[in-house]
């Protein structure tokens, strides 16, 4: 996990660029460089990952070309042996070091060899070309904008690197390369590369064999490891597999409120089973308040149901950094929109059900992904996510959406379903799915709605909101959150397109309100 930010002009002074390049330092504590080629600027924020000692700094330059990139390359192994016999010389331990010699090789082509979590921009001279790329999921985070010098394209890791020196600034689209002044789709992980008709019995065995296989190539590092352990299904799996794989005790870590959480027995029935070095962390109403700003600063979202969730994220990933030596964490997200939330229990059929998987695929990038990105590598960790391996999304999406419908009487049914076999407790296994800000401890969020009707009158509400045409905030609390993202990013609200939802066309899901709370078949989830 790193930060890197690249300008190809050269109107911009250099200590300018690395002054506002210092505020993602955080991203990659370890080490930082400046490159010049040419009138390009690379700028690299290092965390140590594979390949721990200064070789395997960025960026990497090699036949008049260079790049930088943040990301894990899995199975880069295989393709550096490969590389080798084609007489190319590597330094490094680094994974990303083969990527000169794949474009070398592979041309544009490469981005679809990538089994990998990334984003990078690469520089070739010879053919005086700026091309950048990013995953299909968009696990890691990039950005451009455009120079208020020149009009220039810039890109960076995260968008405040770029805030003061640009006059828009957009997400980069996962699935995309740019090359020419061009965006071109490489890769669509919501298409059905691939028609199946498996049977159950088939389904649970490939959903089995592809989540353990996604889990296993994560565990790939020079740095220690570790897991967040919710106590939910989608965790507990990653947490279960990596332990049995591993055949050593496991170090997870799981957060909770100081007088209502929900998650913590649960995360504890887990860790006792497999045998993890578990630890709690514990919070307070004050601590959530103390938090909310460095958050939104952070995620660079003015989203409800993203800093909810973030708050308990962040603490919890923070606590962690200032207590344990771990550099790399597994995490649950991307389950959800694979196989089902709650509202999606109201799916009116299995068109439809395709359709918002699809839409919430696409949309990852700016709401549970990148809630991950940002809390954890907001405290220099780097985060990794089994769900979202290409593999398992290509199969899962095309799998018979009518399978995937709640017709079983639970939720998430062919995922637990592929997992009977000693892998977690039944209780577990077969648990109700709770939104993770909400099995942190339902005060959390009652907290927070509480500070933001202490902050606002009625007639406060009703003025200020007015100020905000676009993504109008439509509670106290959302307001509360938009004006703290204005304070930091002001006139930046496109960053992401909307409110996360639940679709309101839906019978029972016209709610004003994200959190599975609301939803009349919450039952027996916040137990």
């Amino acid at each position: 996990m790193c930060g890197f930010m690249v300008y190809t002009k050269k109107d911009i002074p250099k200590e300018k660029l690395e002054k506002e390049f210092k505020k993602i330092k955080y991203r990659g504590p370890d080490m930082s460089m400046v490159m010049e080629i040419e009138e390009k600027t690379f700028l690299f924020h290092r965390l140590a990952i594979m390949g721990l000692d200064k070789k395997g700094m960025q960026p990497f330059k090699q036949n008049g070309k260079i790049v930088v990139c943040n990301g894990e390359l899995y199975g880069f192994r295989k393709e550096k042996e490969t590389l080798i016999k084609d007489g190319y010389h590597f330094v490094s331990e680094s994974d990303c070091e083969i990527l000169i010699p794949m474009y070398e090789k592979y041309g544009l082509d490469m981005f679809q060899k990538l089994d990998a979590e990334y984003a990078l921009v690469l520089y070739d001279s010879e053919n005086k070309k700026i091309i950048a790329a990013r995953d299909p999921i968009g696990i890691r985070p990039m950005f451009y904008g455009f120079s208020k010098v020149s009009g220039e394209i810039m890109f960076a890791s995260e968008a405040k690197a770029l805030d003061k020196l640009c006059r828009q600034i957009y997400p980069f689209p996962p699935g995309h390369y740019y090359i020419n002044g061009k965006f071109i789709k490489y890769y669509d992980a919501t298409e059905i590369h691939e028609k199946r008709k498996d049977d159950l019995d088939t389904i649970f065995k490939e959903i089995n064999q592809r989540l353990t296989e996604a889990v296993i190539k994560r565990l790939d590092s020079d740095a220690p490891l570790g897991f967040l352990l919710s106590g939910g299904l989608d965790s507990s799996l990653v947490c279960s597999i990596a332990a049995k794989h591993l055949k050593k005790p496991i170090r997870t870590f799981a957060i909770g409120m100081d007088k209502d959480a929900i998650d913590l027995k649960y995360a504890k029935q887990v860790a006792d089973y497999i045998g993890s070095i578990h630890t709690e962390v514990i919070i307070t109403k004050e601590d959530v308040k103390k938090a909310l700003k460095e958050v939104i600063y952070r995620l660079e979202i003015w989203d409800i149901t993203t800093i909810r969730a973030s708050i308990g994220m962040y603490l919890l990933c923070k606590w962690i950094k200032e207590n344990t030596d771990i550099k790399v964490l597994l995490t649950g997200e991307v389950s959800d929109e694979l196989f089902d939330y709650k509202y999606t229990d109201f799916t009116p059929n299995a068109a439809e059900f395709q359709e918002e998987s699809k839409k919430r695929i696409h949309e990852l990038y700016m709401y549970d992904v990148l809630r991950a990105d940002r809390c954890i590598s907001g405290v220099s960790i780097e985060a990794r996510v089994p769900f979202a391996d290409l593999k398992f999304v290509d199969y899962v999406m095309s799998i018979d959406p009518e399978k995937k419908l709640n017709t079983y009487g639970i939720g998430k049914y062919l995922l637990r379903k592929s997992f009977v076999n000693e892998y977690l407790p039944e209780a577990i296994l077969y648990r109700e799915k709770a939104a993770f800000s909400d099995a942190v401890g339902h005060s959390l969020v009652d907290d927070l709605k509480d500070f933001a009707n202490k902050m606002y009158t009625d007639e406060e509400y009703n003025k200020r909101i007015k100020k905000y045409k676009k993504h109008t905030p439509f509670t106290k609390e959302s307001l509360m959150y938009r004006e703290i993202f204005e304070s930091f990013y002001p006139q930046r609200s496109n960053l992401i397109i909307d409110f996360w939802m639940p679709n309101k066309k839906w019978e029972r899901c016209n709610v004003n309100d994200p959190s599975a709370r609301v939803l009349s078949n919450y039952g027996e989830s916040g137990k």
